[in-house]
C-alpha cells in the first residue's frame, strides 16, 4: 500500500459520532466530528485462480471477505468463488477486466500470455525472495509500475499474499544433470516454464485442481506447486518419489489482488481504503500462515511416505541460471514496458542483494547452521 493511501485510509477509518464534551465552565457542548458516509451497500463478486475453498489461498481470498465486511459495518459483501466456479480459474484477469466480477485473486505470472511484463511483479527466476519483493513493490517503485501496467486493463493491481521461496517440485525420475530435463513433461508456469523449455523440458501450465490426476495418469512427468503444507494436501508424496529443493523458479512469489478499476473507483473513499487495509493484512497474512505451516507438513510427507527429498545439483542450477540470463533478455527486447518493468526490478534486486550478503547470508551460514 503507498503511503499516503495508508494515512488517507487510516483516517477515514476513524469514524467519530457526535459527543458532547464539557468546557472548563462546566456546561455541556456538543461536537460533531463524524464523517459523512453513506448507508449505500455495495455486492460484489471475486473470482480465484484457486480451487474452491483451498487453504492458506482461497481461505485467504475469504477472510479478506470477512475483513473488508467487519470494517465496513456489513455495507460491502464479497462473495468468492474458486476457480471454475463462475469462470475457469485461468480466465480471472478477463473477467475482472470486463466486470463480469469485481475483484480477483490469481499470480500476474498467469497473464503473461496477454502481458509479457505482468511476470516480473510474480517471481523471476533466481530473483527475489519474499520480503525483497515487498519492499520493491510497496517501497521501490514496483507498485507504481503493476499499477500502470494494469491501467489500460482496466484493472487496479494490489499485493495479496506472498508464498515465500518454493520447493523445487515433484518428479518420478531423479535429476542428475540437464540431460534428465530433456522431454520432461512439467506443469511451471511464468519464466521458469520459458527456462525449463530452453533446458529441453516441455511446460505444461495446468490448473490446481487438475494436478494430481495430471501427475498420476502421466500427463505430466513432474509438477511444482508451492511447498510441504500444499503438497501434502495435493497428496503428490503418494504418487512421485523425488522432492527436490530449491524453489529455483519462484524464490518469494507475490500473488496479486485484482479489482476492476471503475467499480473500485466508484466506491466510496473509506470503501477504497478498507480494500486496500485488508489487500494490506492479507499479504502480511498468507506469508506468514505458509511459514508457519510448511515446517510441520514437511515432517508429516517424511513420515508417512517414502519420498526422498534431493537438491538439484550445482551444475543444473548454474545452467538453468544462464538460461533464465537469456530468457529475461528475450522478454525485455520483446517488449518496452517490460524492460521498463525489469530495469526497476533488478536495479533494486541488486541493491538488496548486496544488503543481504552482510546481513541473512551470514546469519543463515554461521548463526542458524
Amino acid at each position: 500500500m503507498k503511503r499516503k493511501d495508508f494515512f488517507k485510509g487510516a483516517a477515514l477509518g476513524i469514524i467519530s459520532l457526535p459527543f458532547a464534551i464539557k468546557t472548563c465552565g462546566g456546561q455541556n457542548v456538543a461536537q460533531d466530528t463524524s464523517t459523512n458516509i453513506s448507508g449505500k451497500k455495495y455486492k460484489w463478486k471475486m473470482v480465484t485462480t484457486w480451487p474452491p475453498n483451498f487453504p492458506v489461498l482461497g481461505e485467504g481470498c475469504s477472510l479478506f471477505a470477512k475483513w473488508v465486511k467487519e470494517m465496513s459495518g456489513g455495507r460491502m459483501e464479497i462473495k468468492v468463488y474458486g476457480g471454475g466456479e463462475l469462470v475457469p480459474a485461468l480466465e480471472v484477469f478477463n473477467a475482472v477486466s470486463s466486470g463480469a466480477a469485481e475483484c480477483g485473486s490469481g499470480c500476474a505470472y498467469y497473464w503473461a500470455g496477454i502481458e509479457p511484463s505482468a511476470q516480473f511483479f510474480a517471481s523471476v527466476p533466481f530473483g527475489m525472495n519474499a520480503q525483497q519483493m515487498n519492499a520493491w513493490i510497496l517501497s521501490g517503485g514496483g507498485l507504481e509500475l503493476w499499477e500502470e501496467l494494469y491501467d489500460k486493463h482496466n484493472l487496479i493491481p494490489m499485493p495479496g499474499g506472498n508464498t515465500g521461496v518454493q520447493m523445487g517440485g515433484w518428479f518420478r525420475r531423479e535429476i542428475n544433470s540437464m540431460a534428465d530435463l530433456q522431454g520432461l513433461k512439467m506443469r511451471m508456469p511464468g519464466l521458469g516454464g520459458k527456462v525449463l523449455a530452453k533446458a529441453g523440458g516441455n511446460p505444461i501450465l495446468i490448473a490446481g485442481g487438475e494436478l494430481y490426476t495430471s501427475l498420476e495418469r502421466g500427463v505430466i512427468d513432474a509438477t511444482e506447486w508451492i511447498g510441504p503444507y500444499h503438497d501434502y494436501i495435493m497428496g503428490f508424496h503418494q504418487i512421485a518419489d523425488y522432492y527436490y529443493s530449491p524453489g529455483w523458479h519462484e524464490a518469494g512469489t507475490t500473488l496479486e489482488m485484482l479489482f476492476n478499476k471503475e467499480k473500485f473507483n466508484a466506491l466510496p473513499e473509506d470503501l477504497q481504503a478498507i480494500m486496500r487495509a485488508a489487500a494490506a493484512r492479507l499479504n502480511i497474512w498468507m506469508l506468514s500462515e505458509f511459514e508457519a505451516k510448511n515446517t510441520l507438513y514437511l515432517k508429516k510427507i517424511l513420515a508417512e511416505s517414502k519420498v526422498q527429498i534431493r537438491e538439484f545439483p550445482q551444475d543444473v542450477l548454474n545452467q538453468l541460471k544462464q538460461y533464465t540470463d537469456e530468457v529475461v533478455a528475450e522478454v525485455v527486447a520483446s517488449d518496452d514496458f517490460a524492460k521498463k518493468a525489469y530495469e526497476s526490478y533488478n536495479n533494486f534486486r541488486n541493491e538488496a542483494v548486496e544488503w543481504s550478503k552482510l546481513t541473512e547470508k551470514v546469519f543463515y551460514n554461521k548463526i542458524q547452521m
